[in-house]
């Protein structure tokens, strides 16, 4: 019984991952694809934490710490880089992002 409710998380991690790898590669605005990454690491954190629940250990959960503090890490410069980019270009599409090209 209690296995089938972990099954059903990890399934819902699986879902959730494939909705925000799809969004990376579909979509073209910035924001949206920043967020889809978001949904990602999160889906991962979902199953790290299914993962504690069936093999009684604390490891998943120190990794969904860890993941939650690069996520942080990663919003706050990731944010900061899109707000200088629409700055410079007045728009966040990623078709339009050429910086780095010689």
């Amino acid at each position: 019984m209690v296995e089938t409710a972990y099954d059903c998380y990890l399934l819902l991690s699986a879902v959730l991952f494939t909705i925000g790898a799809i969004g990376v590669i579909t979509r073209r605005n910035g924001i949206v694809i920043f967020m889809c990454i978001e949904l990602m690491l999160n889906a991962a954190n979902l199953a790290f934490i299914s993962a504690t629940g069936i093999h009684k250990s604390l490891e998943g959960m120190i990794f969904v710490f860890f993941v939650m503090t690069v996520a942080a890490a990663e919003a706050a410069v990731g944010l900061a880089i899109f707000v200088m980019i629409h700055r410079l270009k007045g728009t966040i599409s990623v078709d339009e992002m050429n910086l780095l090209k010689g």
